[in-house]
């Protein structure tokens, strides 16, 4: 199948200045959302708590954010809608708070579980219930505690919840043994999530509230910062990599160019998250690094084509035969591009979520990668070679051809 007439070379380089100036004004303006107002980290980079609620009747972000703050516990939170087809009043509820206990709770805990207690007084701390080792989860939702001997849990569970703000999850089995042989229990304090719901159901009612989130994720700052650093190291590595593949299997004015439309498609598509306010997480930069692989392939074929026609038709200069290797790959291009973007449009549509966000992504960078492979990849590629003016380019080859014999 064939869209455009496989003989007919059309003028794409005639047409390059106008459009190199678009292509730098979308890079600056990336660019300059990516300062200002600047990306909108979800928790995965910047850390903090999130709970995603299908509330039982119909609630707006503004009462959600008026029932979390009115209770003190949290600060500012981040309150986003979630579109899905089965409920209408789906949210997305995110704090910065991460850990249920400070440095002081957990004095005070080590305290109320006898940590390091000797001696023969049995009244506040008998020998059952006396811990060897304590320790707190990141999160500081679960206490791991050892004993010398067989544990009392019910001396322990009261031990837990003598300490002043400390709340035990509900359930039959917290606390419980998780290593007879090694007299280990685990204790299941209330997480940031749990203390969210328990919120959100005093302020809006049981009526309006679920009894259990959706998902609940919580993520330290220095996790949030190490992810953010892999991510872009993710992105960077990849394209160093993309260059030195080109360099060896066409040539080395052909790898900046690739780069450059990488470059190119990578920040459009972070700037189309950013102006849609939609959040920046890890689906994001896996979005990114396909869109860098789609964009590298559609280019190679082009100059695959284009390195074939330099040998064809060594008169021609380096801009006729983009124009040509371009004309011939164009139904490829469009066949391609058409076919990848339907199957992403069904889960942009019917998507939800994570998904949702994946398929928008993808269908700014199909466009974004066809675009660049034309009037990205091919006019950078032309400049240089203009620029090195090797003894093998078209135009110096046209030039030979051209010369008078001595």
């Amino acid at each position: 199948m064939e869209f455009f007439k496989s003989r007919k070379v059309y003028d794409f380089m005639g047409m390059r200045k106008y459009w190199i100036f678009l292509s730098i004004a979308l890079t600056i303006g990336s660019i300059v959302l990516l300062y200002f107002p600047g990306p909108n980290y979800g928790t995965d980079f910047r850390g903090g708590t999130e709970i995603e609620v299908a509330f039982k009747k119909q609630v707006d972000g503004g009462q959600i954010r008026r029932a979390v703050t009115a209770s003190g516990q949290f600060s500012e939170p981040d309150v986003i809608h979630v579109q899905t087809p089965t409920n209408e009043s789906q949210f997305l509820i995110r704090v910065q708070e991460i850990s249920t206990v400070d440095e002081t709770t957990k004095e005070g805990l080590r305290k109320a579980l006898c940590l390091g207690v000797e001696g023969d007084d049995e009244t506040t701390c008998p020998k059952d219930a006396r811990a060897t080792e304590v320790k707190f989860s990141a999160g500081g939702d679960k206490i791991g505690v050892r004993y010398d001997s067989e544990p009392d849990l019910d001396k322990i569970k009261a031990q837990v919840l003598s300490v002043p703000n400390v709340k035990l999850r509900v359930s039959e089995k917290n606390p419980q043994i998780v290593n007879k042989r090694d007299h280990r229990v685990e204790i299941q304090l209330q997480s940031k999530g749990d203390q969210l719901m328990d919120v959100l159901v005093h302020e809006l009612g049981a009526d309006v509230v679920p009894d259990h989130a959706l998902r609940v994720e919580w993520v330290g700052p220095k996790a949030g910062k190490q992810l953010r650093d892999s991510a872009r190291n993710a992105v960077a590595l990849s394209i160093v990599f993309i260059m030195i593949y080109l360099a060896f299997r066409f040539d080395l004015r052909f790898a900046p160019g690739v780069v450059l439309s990488s470059v190119h498609d990578a920040l459009v598509v972070l700037a189309a998250f950013i102006v849609t306010h939609r959040e920046i997480t890890l689906s994001t930069i896996a979005v990114v690094l396909t869109i860098v692989g789609y964009s590298m392939n559609d280019t190679v074929v082009v100059y695959d084509r284009i390195r074939e026609n330099l040998g064809k038709h060594r008169g021609k200069s380096f801009a006729e035969v983009i124009n040509l290797s371009i004309s011939e790959t164009l139904s490829r291009t469009i066949l391609t591009s058409v076919s990848t973007m339907l199957s992403v449009l069904a889960f942009f549509i019917w998507g939800t979520g994570v998904i949702k966000d994946f398929a928008f992504g993808m269908i700014v960078g199909i466009v974004a990668g066809t675009y660049s492979s034309i009037y990205v990849a091919a006019p950078f590629t032309e400049w240089i070679d203009k620029r090195l003016g090797r003894p093998g380019s078209a135009k110096n080859v046209k030039k030979r051809l051209s010369a008078k014999p001595a």
